[in-house]
């Protein structure tokens, strides 16, 4: 096989989709297939950095399913760019197969000029993504983004204490025996809390701090 082709492995149990991707790849200067097969379990045999550079692997297989495929080959084989190519576009399906180690994720409506065109951007480094998985993942990276610091209200330390132990359950009276309050001192502190919250009550003034992430 000439050194300078993209060779791909295929991991699909459909006779017909695996015949088909099969005749693409050889039939298209500048790639060949480097095996095809119709479950997980031989390809973890077969399949490595020697005959291979990337493996197209569908998810939903008999006995072992794609995802540990995709988990197990990259753990053997780091060097190796594992492609989902799949009917599913669910975000939890996506999710598991990028996090299992998967380079890219394709549907199986991928049009066969496109899919060409996805492996090579993968030889190159890239993460070639279907438009309607690639607008799921960007969904999902908003969903999980990083949350915003907590705000404080220029509250000082002792009135972020006082909240704390008020979210805890405390009482006025309890908060005020933990912290050597009197129990007076305490509501003078909660009024200056009430204002920099712009709340009016304990309730509020806790679910405020809390949703805020004042108290955590």
């Amino acid at each position: 096989m000439p050194a300078n082709r993209v060779r791909v492995a295929i991991v699909e149990d459909q006779r017909d989709i695996r015949e088909g991707l099969r005749f693409l790849i050889d039939g298209t200067p500048g790639y060949a297939c480097a095996g095809a097969f119709s479950a997980v379990e031989p390809a973890l045999t077969a399949v490595s950095p020697a005959i291979a550079d990337i493996v197209l692997m569908d998810l939903g297989l008999p006995g072992m399913s794609g995802l540990q495929g995709i988990a197990l080959l990259k753990a053997r084989h780091p060097e190796l760019r594992l492609i989902a190519l799949t009917v599913y576009e669910d975000p939890e399906r996506i999710f598991d197969a990028l996090c299992a180690g998967a380079s890219g994720y394709l549907l199986k409506k991928t049009p066969p000029a496109r899919l060409l065109e996805c492996l090579q951007d993968a030889m190159q480094g890239g993460a070639p993504m279907s438009p309607e998985v690639a607008m799921r993942v960007i969904a999902l990276f908003r969903e999980f983004r990083a949350p915003a610091p907590p705000e404080n209200h220029d509250l000082t330390p002792h009135e972020v204490r006082l909240l704390t132990l008020l979210a805890e359950g405390h009482s006025f009276k309890t908060a005020a025996a933990v912290l050597g309050n009197s129990v007076n001192t305490i509501a003078f502190h909660m009024k200056s809390v009430y204002a920099k919250l712009q709340v009016h009550s304990k309730s509020e003034a806790v679910a405020k701090a809390l949703r805020t992430r004042i108290v955590r």
